[in-house]
């Protein structure tokens, strides 16, 4: 297919940085013969279609100590959805690395479980989703669960690029969104009012339902 400018400028000006982080990245297979493999495809699963994010999303929304979180992070979900998927994937138009048959992409690409994807490749729609749900809990939450966003987030990221599926611009296309979107679902959920966070469903002692 025939690239977009946007495409085409991407692709000369991170050809470099492409290269060489896949190449690094690729060397965990090398190294460890595919142990690394079923791992960072199970990563992967957890950010296709942002559906378990929007999941833990949910659950978090409905509890009421948990609904700041829960919030922000749905916010944050949909915002990057909306700026990425709707927008930037459609426009640029940028090919998955696998897609040329004659480049090293696709050579890492054979050999690491030839996972294929069905929309363009920039910017990572994982990464951007990870980004996005994990920002908010990064900035309201404490030391743990802090460093379980970090975690979630760098194993995402080199699960793309370990797969193949993206190239690390792409990656670092979806960071820079996730952040910025999870940091405004953050501000636009503080501005909720409170009775937002105060509210509660609970039975009552008839068996009906109230609002506290």
């Amino acid at each position: 297919m025939e690239l977009t400018a946007s495409a085409a400028w991407i692709n000369q000006t991170f050809a470099g940085f492409d290269e060489s982080i896949t190449t690094a990245v690729h060397s965990l297979y090398e190294v460890a013969g595919g142990f690394f493999t079923p791992f960072f495809e199970g990563v992967s699963l957890f950010g296709k279609g942002g559906i378990f994010l929007i999941l833990l999303g949910l659950v978090l929304l409905f509890v009421r100590p948990t609904r700041r979180f829960g919030t922000a992070m749905l916010l944050g979900l949909a915002i990057g959805f909306a700026f990425t998927n709707l927008f930037l994937k459609v426009y640029i138009a940028r090919p998955r690395p696998y897609a040329d048959q004659a480049g090293i992409f696709y050579q890492y690409w054979l050999t690491v479980g030839q996972n294929v994807e069905s929309d363009m490749s920039f910017p990572s729609g994982h990464v951007t989703a990870a980004f996005d749900s994990m920002t908010p809990m990064f900035i309201l939450g404490n030391r743990r669960l802090k460093t379980v966003a970090v975690l979630f987030c760098l194993c995402m990221c080199v699960a793309r690029i370990y797969l193949c599926v993206h190239y690390p611009s792409d990656v670092l296309g979806g960071i820079v969104i996730g952040i910025a979107a999870g940091c405004l679902g953050t501000l636009i959920a503080s501005k909720l009012p409170r009775k937002w966070y105060r509210w509660d469903l609970r039975k009552t002692n008839t068996g009906r339902h109230e609002i506290g």
